[in-house]
């Protein structure tokens, strides 16, 4: 007892294999996954020619009919040798194939190679695979979010069989490529109906020549944009031939750095510049991809271990996702959060204040503190007890009678000032910040007035700088 696995080749009956042929010349019964294959009609004649059309008549549901296929396949082949033919080759996009393979246990197989769609498609665009081509299915890229593909090299997306798949598709190329780049829908590769659609990638469900053997293709992007791309200049720099500088690099040299880049990042937000935040957004990855390269070089970890941890993590700590969880809007979300945080590092922390960085600037980390501390009901009953605290606080600067104590007690007031902003729902370090920035722009047309005058501004009484620093606010600065 035995099972073989013809493939018929992309569809013309010249590109069936002597091989295949003789198979299906000799054999009594051969079960078509379809017979709905141009080159069906030109098969050896003799033996009984039996298709699974009826299976996909019943439903459309594809999981249901392949394991119906293979269930029905196993079974004849349990009492006697069977020949099973399918379109192409057995090893490319045939769902059928795959899942014989995996249940056939004892069962023997043997699988007759066949022309895919592959190779009349590289024929028709003039492209070799080797130059990085990536071949996915179409069906199951339409039902992502992000394609999993590296950019800087071309991939061909099969199984584009409906213009509902193209527009499912296009919804998730265009999460990595613009509207209007340009792409390749393959029609009928290896079949006399061969034809090449250009397009821009929104226009692809528009074609009307869609139908059961249309891929696409899609170039490279280019322009040096992928991860992968990244990863290898870094890894360059690092190298034996690389830069002196990066290679002497350590996780603690470039602390400074990644800070001083979350804080541009910071900066750009704030300033409502996307072109500054799609640099300086670079510049922080730079800071994650070197570490993490010199983790490889030191052998601590993978680029791949990072990527795997946060994947897992993300899809954990998303049940109402991922799972079966129901939510009641983001509040809840972040409860949810929370405590399946507490879970994975419940055994790890003595206390729930050890979440926050030890790290964070100063101000952040008190309104982390007071937001942690007040969860299990550790806060004031109401914000006219915080405003009490506040000029409690305040007195207890004024009476201080050293400078050690005014510090300690000065440190006080800003603390609880920083909870008096939690409860008025205000992030006090956005908040500081923007005053800051208002400062700036205020203090540098103070600077420009004086300047304008031609007199230095430590010419200038308090009250003159005072009047440039109330034009400034009466101008919106």
């Amino acid at each position: 007892m035995s099972l073989t696995i013809v493939g018929l080749g992309p569809g013309h009956i010249d590109d069936l294999t002597r091989r295949a042929w003789r198979v299906l010349e000799t054999a009594k019964v051969v079960y078509l996954r379809t017979s709905q294959h141009p080159c069906v009609p030109d098969l050896p004649v003799g033996a009984e020619y039996r298709s699974f059309d009826d299976v996909y008549d019943s439903t459309a549901d594809f999981e249901q009919i392949y394991n119906t296929i293979v269930e029905r396949l196993l079974t004849a082949a349990a009492t006697g040798d069977v020949v099973y033919a399918v379109p192409g080759d057995p090893l490319v996009g045939e769902s059928t194939v795959t899942r014989l393979l995996e249940k056939a246990g004892d069962l023997k197989i043997e699988i007759v190679s066949g022309i895919s769609f592959v190779e009349p498609t590289l024929r028709l665009l003039r492209i070799d695979a080797l130059d990085g081509l990536q071949i996915l299915d179409a069906i199951d890229l339409a039902a992502m979010h992000h394609p999993p593909i590296n950019p800087d090299y071309p991939a061909l997306l099969g199984q584009v069989y409906s213009r509902a798949v193209a527009s499912d598709l296009k919804l998730t190329l265009m999460n990595q490529y613009p509207d209007e780049f340009t792409v390749h829908l393959v029609h009928g590769a290896g079949t006399e109906n061969e034809r090449v659609e250009t397009m821009p990638l929104y226009e692809i469900d528009h074609s009307s020549h869609i139908q059961h053997l249309t891929s696409l293709y899609v170039p490279a992007l280019g322009n040096m944009s992928s991860f992968e791309q990244f990863q290898e200049i870094i890894a360059h720099l690092r190298a034996p031939e690389g830069c002196p500088w990066d290679r002497k690099q350590t996780h603690l040299s470039l602390r400074k750095y990644l800070l001083e880049e979350a804080h541009e990042v910071l900066e750009a937000i704030d300033a409502e510049d996307p072109d500054a935040l799609r640099e300086e957004l670079g510049d922080l990855l730079l800071q994650v991809v070197l570490h993490t390269q010199i983790a490889i070089d030191d052998g601590e970890f993978r680029m791949g271990d990072v990527l795997s941890i946060l994947n897992q993590k993300m899809i954990r700590r998303h049940p109402h996702v991922w799972g079966d969880v129901s939510v009641d809007g983001a509040q809840e979300v972040v409860a949810n959060w929370d405590a399946i945080k507490q879970r994975e590092k419940g055994e790890k922390r003595k206390s729930l204040l050890d979440g926050v960085p030890k790290g964070l600037p100063a101000l952040l980390q008190a309104h982390e503190y007071t937001a942690k501390a007040a969860k299990p009901g550790f806060d004031w009953h109401s914000v006219d007890d915080v405003i009490a605290k506040v000029r409690e606080e305040l007195d207890e600067v004024l009476n201080a009678t050293d400078d050690e104590h005014r510090a300690e007690e000065m440190g006080d007031l800003l603390f609880v000032i920083v909870n008096w902003a939690r409860w008025l729902n205000i992030e006090p370090e956005t908040a500081l910040r923007e005053a800051n920035a208002k400062f700036y722009r205020r203090f540098r047309y103070v600077e420009e007035a004086a300047a304008a005058n031609g007199k230095p501004m430590e010419d200038y009484t308090l009250e003159e700088l005072d009047a440039f620093w109330n034009e400034a606010k009466a101008k919106g600065l």
